[in-house]
C-alpha cells in the first residue's frame, strides 16, 4: 500500500488524465496552517520544490497561512530544500521552559524564522521572478486585538459564536490581509465572502508579516502595525484560512501537499464536523496526503501536533518528531515513483470534503 494518497477535484483529475503529469501544469501551491503537523510532509516538500517544481521556469503563486506561510517562504528561496531543512530542524528541536510565557514562545518563534530565512533568504524571495509568495494574516478587531489573555479569550469566544452562526460573521472579528512578494495579488473566489486587503511585501515587513501569520491567539504575541498595512493587531492567518475554502483562479492546477485528506475551512471550524469546504473550492486541486496506513505506523499512531509540547518530555518529543521527519521521506519516494512512471492518474481518488 502506498504511503502517499492522491486526491483531485473533477477538473484536476480530467486534466491529468488527458495531459499526464508535469510541473508546468501547476500554477499555484497551497500551504495549510497546522504547526507541527507539517513534519509529516517535510521530505515531500523537499522533493516537490527541489526535484520537481524547482526545475520549471513557469510562474507559480505560493499561498500559505501560519506554517504554510513559512513553507512558502522556503519554496521561493534559491535552495528550497536547505530552507525546509532549517525550518524542520529548528522547529523540531525548540525547547521551552516548564511553563513558558507568551513572550518566551514569541521570542523563540522569531529566532526560528530568522534562522529559516538565513542571511539572504528575504532578498531571494523578493527578487524571485517565477515564484510569488502570498502570506495570509488576520487583522483583529475588538477584544481579539488585546494582549490581555482575559480580554483576548473573551474576544475569541465571541468570534467562535459568530463563526458558528456563519463563516461570514467572522468579518466582525477579523479581516484577511494578504502580503504578496509582487504587486499582483492572486485571484480567487469564495462562497463565504471575507473582506480581503492586499499589501506588497518588502524588506521592512517580510519577517513581521511572516511572524504574524503564525501568531497563534493567546499563545504567541500578536504583531502590531505592520509596515504597509492599515494599523492594527495582526495574528494567525489560519483563523480565517486554516486549510482554505476558496477557489484559486489560476491558469493551471493547484498543488496542495496536505497532512489530512479532508481540509477544514477555518480555525474555529475544527470542532464543527458539519462545516466542510465547498466542492467548487477544490475543483482544480490535486491534494497529496499521507495515507491512513502510513499514519497508523508512526510513533503513537498519529502525526505530530502542538499538544506534544504539553504532554511529552522534551527529549521524547524531539525523538518522536525526528522519527516522523525521517519517515516523511517515504512520501517523497512514493511521489517521485508515481511522477516518473506517469501512473498518477491511476492512483488518484476523488476528493471527498465531507468531514
Amino acid at each position: 500500500m502506498s504511503p502517499l494518497s492522491f486526491y483531485a477535484g473533477p477538473k484536476a483529475l480530467a486534466y491529468i488524465k488527458q495531459n499526464g503529469f508535469t510541473p508546468e501544469m501547476f500554477s499555484a501551491v497551497l500551504g495549510a496552517s497546522g504547526g507541527p503537523k507539517w513534519f509529516v510532509l517535510t521530505g515531500l516538500d523537499k522533493v516537490l520544490f527541489n526535484d520537481f517544481m524547482h526545475k520549471s521556469t513557469h510562474h507559480v503563486d505560493i499561498i500559505g497561512s501560519s506554517v504554510g506561510a513559512f513553507r512558502a517562504a522556503c519554496f521561493a528561496q534559491d535552495n528550497p530544500g536547505a530552507a525546509i531543512s532549517r525550518l524542520a530542524e529548528g522547529y523540531s528541536n525548540t525547547v521551552y521552559s516548564e511553563k513558558p510565557s507568551v513572550q518566551e514562545i514569541t521570542q523563540k518563534g522569531s529566532v526560528l524564522l530568522g534562522e529559516m530565512m538565513g542571511e539572504n533568504g528575504v532578498e531571494q524571495v523578493l527578487n524571485c521572478v517565477n515564484k510569488t509568495v502570498h502570506i495570509v494574516v488576520a487583522r483583529c478587531h475588538g477584544l481579539t486585538a488585546c494582549e490581555s489573555k482575559l480580554k483576548q479569550y473573551s474576544g475569541l469566544m465571541l468570534a467562535a459564536l459568530r463563526n458558528f452562526q456563519s463563516r461570514e460573521q467572522l468579518n466582525k472579528s477579523f479581516t484577511r490581509i494578504v502580503f504578496s512578494s509582487s504587486n499582483k495579488a492572486f485571484s480567487f473566489s469564495e462562497k463565504h465572502k471575507f473582506i480581503t486587503e492586499n499589501v506588497q511585501l518588502n524588506e521592512s515587513n517580510f519577517l513581521t508579516s511572516l511572524m504574524a501569520s503564525g501568531s497563534i491567539p493567546a499563545v504567541i504575541e500578536g504583531v502590531k502595525d505592520i509596515n504597509g498595512a492599515k494599523p492594527g493587531m495582526f495574528r494567525d492567518g489560519g483563523i480565517i484560512d486554516y486549510h482554505f475554502d476558496m477557489q484559486i483562479e489560476t491558469s493551471g492546477l493547484v498543488l496542495y501537499p496536505h497532512f489530512y485528506s479532508k481540509p477544514t475551512p477555518g480555525w474555529f471550524d475544527k470542532s464543527l464536523k458539519s462545516r466542510s469546504c465547498h466542492e467548487s473550492s477544490y475543483d482544480n486541486v490535486l491534494m497529496l496526503a499521507p495515507s491512513d496506513d502510513f499514519v497508523a505506523k508512526l510513533p503513537f499512531g498519529k502525526i505530530p501536533d502542538r499538544n506534544d509540547f504539553k504532554y511529552l518530555p522534551a527529549q521524547d518529543r524531539i525523538k518522536y518528531w525526528t522519527k516522523v521527519i525521517a519517515e516523511s521521506d517515504r512520501l517523497a519516494e512514493s511521489f517521485l515513483e508515481a511522477a516518473e512512471k506517469q501512473s498518477l492518474a491511476d492512483l488518484i481518488q476523488p476528493i471527498n470534503l465531507k468531514r
